[in-house]
């Protein structure tokens, strides 16, 4: 499904989509969806504390719901074993670091249109518009469903815990938002996603680190407090 697809799909209705990541457990996973996430995800990277097999994986995702988005995480996967891992343990998207994978190519990532495709790409991509404009091509665009803006870097490519310069990518990220739907992520808590929301109006929000108790345990409390921020936001918005 195309990023313009996906985005028609959904806005009729607006409220930001919401995303726990970082899913080691079934317990943690049905957390985030009583609290009202649109989607979870399972970081299959062997560098992340978060890194999750896909025996597990595949024993938490047939007890989610059919409606919950369920996003495998990727780096330095070949296109093949993205589709491969995705097929095995039922997942509905897949999401991406290109500029740290290994042969990777984002036509190839999703065969057959069986589920969508997240690209994540680090927020200093957003300081000017010749870094940034490949992100407004139709050959960018007609490839993926949203773009994540994260705080990662090659040698960290998410979960870093930190986030990227908003107000500084806050012009080059509406710019994209009018194309396609765009995911903030990186260094997200309960106390700040409001303020991202404000100043980045994106189409959707991810956080893994900012609702831990220790990385890959969710706290149960702060998972509920951040979506409810958002929730909140949404209605004082519309």
């Amino acid at each position: 499904m195309s990023g313009e697809t996906f985005y028609k799909s959904l806005t009729s209705a607006f409220m930001t989509w919401v995303k726990i990541c970082g899913m080691t457990n079934l317990e943690d996973a049905l957390t985030a969806v009583e609290a009202g996430a649109d989607a979870v995800g399972f970081v299959f990277y062997e560098k992340s504390p978060r890194n999750v097999s896909v025996e597990t994986v595949r024993e938490i995702v047939a007890k989610l719901p059919a409606g919950v988005e369920k996003v495998g995480v990727f780096v330095n996967h070949s296109a093949a074993q993205v589709a491969d891992v995705s097929d095995q343990v039922g997942l509905s998207a897949a999401q991406v670091y290109p500029l740290a994978s290994s042969g990777a190519v984002i036509g190839d990532l999703v065969p057959n249109g069986k589920r969508r495709t997240f690209v994540a790409v680090p927020g200093e991509r957003f300081t000017s518009e010749a870094s940034f404009g490949i992100f407004l091509s139709r050959e960018f665009l007609s490839g993926i469903s949203a773009l994540f803006i994260d705080s990662g870097s090659p040698q960290q490519p998410g979960g870093t815990g930190k986030k990227f310069d908003w107000q500084s990518a806050a012009g080059p990220i509406k710019l994209i938002g009018e194309a396609m739907p765009v995911v903030i992520a990186g260094g997200l808590t309960v106390q700040n996603v409001v303020e991202a929301i404000g100043i980045l109006k994106p189409w959707g929000v991810d956080v893994a680190s900012g609702v831990e108790a220790t990385p890959g345990k969710k706290d149960p409390e702060k998972v509920r407090a951040f979506v409810k921020a958002v929730r909140d936001a949404d209605r004082k918005a519309s």
